[in-house]
């Protein structure tokens, strides 16, 4: 009975030390780092691609021995695109005290429901695609890894207004907070650019019948059209254009910088300009192998929002190297100071928590992107 005794007694104090190791339970297993997007539903391309950039990105580190001598985990979260989801995965993935950053969510809207948990609980966030101004305001754990909305939309403003020289602008946007946010924006740097805006066409995710909005776009006299959507839109869209103006030209943004763009619109892609900041026909090495890993692994090239949130991944798995220990504060810290040469060029992140690069203007061809000159 004696025996029993001890032996209850060895297990229970062995329990006991166990609880008290807390974050430090990760020395003798995995670091880990999450990843929160769309899996399923309308968005799910872009979550799916975003999780396979950053299972690249995780597979790249730990075939290079890991991070600070251990392998790293990829924890993998669904949100649907739904707010209410992202703030419950949210608060799952900082309950996890071995998880040391979260890559996602994906539209602005439902990063800005998960975002307050993250900053609360002191977990580092980065978007990939979170464009909205308000975005990382939330506080000093939540960074941007995409531009924020009036700056890309400024660059397309300037692709229409000055590299196509057109004074008579037409918009079209997507019903949602960033569609009708980027519309907004445009109009006022278009009037700033000296030029005008003739009309103005908002339609459903999902419009696949364009032509009462053509119709007025083109009685109205537009020259180019900024297209705030994504490739899903923009694609039959300039198809269905071509019918009646073949000389319209469009501009895009890096959202709908995607290979099925081309597939969507065939021959009427041609000429449609985007400001992006990732080339996948680049010739920086970074690029070069990215872009063939990525088609290795999983069968498709890697669009702009994927790059980034390859980079994003990178961000967080340098700033654990560099900050020397399992600790969020100084991974934090790392972050905001990191100067990363990624795939999307060299990264800096301003006092706002916005990342830092220029724009790389880039054209269809002739069935391909290549970049404007």
């Amino acid at each position: 009975m004696k025996k029993v005794i001890s032996l209850v007694l060895i297990l229970a104090l062995v329990l006991v030390s166990m609880t008290g190791c807390g974050s430090s339970s990760t020395d003798a297993g995995s670091v880990k780092i999450a990843i929160a997007a769309p899996m399923t539903g309308d968005f799910a391309e872009y979550g799916t691609g975003f999780r396979n950039a950053v299972e690249l990105m995780v597979n790249e580190w730990n075939e290079n021995g890991g991070v600070l001598g251990q392998q790293i985990e990829l924890v993998i979260y669904d949100d649907k695109n739904d707010g209410e989801e992202a703030a419950t995965i949210a608060e799952r993935i900082a309950s996890d005290d071995n998880i040391m950053g979260v890559v996602g969510h994906f539209a602005s809207g439902v990063c800005m429901a998960a975002t307050p948990t993250y900053q609360e609980t002191g977990i580092v966030n980065i978007s990939p695609s979170a464009s909205h101004p308000d975005f990382t305001k939330e506080g000093d754990y939540i960074f941007r890894n995409n531009t924020v909305i009036n700056v890309e939309a400024e660059a397309a403003v300037a692709i229409a207004t000055e590299l196509y020289g057109k004074s008579k602008v037409g918009i079209l946007s997507v019903r949602n907070d960033w569609g009708t946010s980027t519309a907004e924006i445009t109009k006022e740097l278009v009037a700033a650019a000296g030029a005008e805006v003739v009309d103005h066409q908002e339609i459903l995710d999902g419009t696949v019948d364009f032509s009462p909005n053509i119709s007025r776009l083109h009685n109205a006299g537009a020259e180019v059209i900024i297209v705030a959507a994504m490739y899903n839109v923009l694609g039959p869209f300039a198809s269905q254009y071509q019918d009646v103006n073949p000389d319209i030209q469009f501009v895009g943004f890096s959202n709908a910088y995607s290979r099925q763009l081309i597939e969507l619109a065939g021959d009427s892609a041609e000429g449609i300009h985007f400001p992006t900041q990732f080339f996948d026909g680049s010739t920086d090495q970074n690029v070069v192998a990215f872009v063939e890993a990525y088609k290795e692994a999983y069968g498709s090239t890697p669009s702009s929002l994927t790059a980034q949130a390859y980079d994003s991944a990178g961000i967080i798995l340098t700033a654990i190297q560099n900050a020397g220990e399992l600790d969020r504060a100084a991974i934090r810290d790392q972050v905001a100071g990191v100067e990363y040469n990624g795939v999307t060029g060299y990264t800096t992140f301003n006092e706002s928590r916005d990342s830092v690069r220029p724009f790389t203007v880039v054209k269809i061809h002739q069935g391909e992107f290549v970049e404007a000159r």
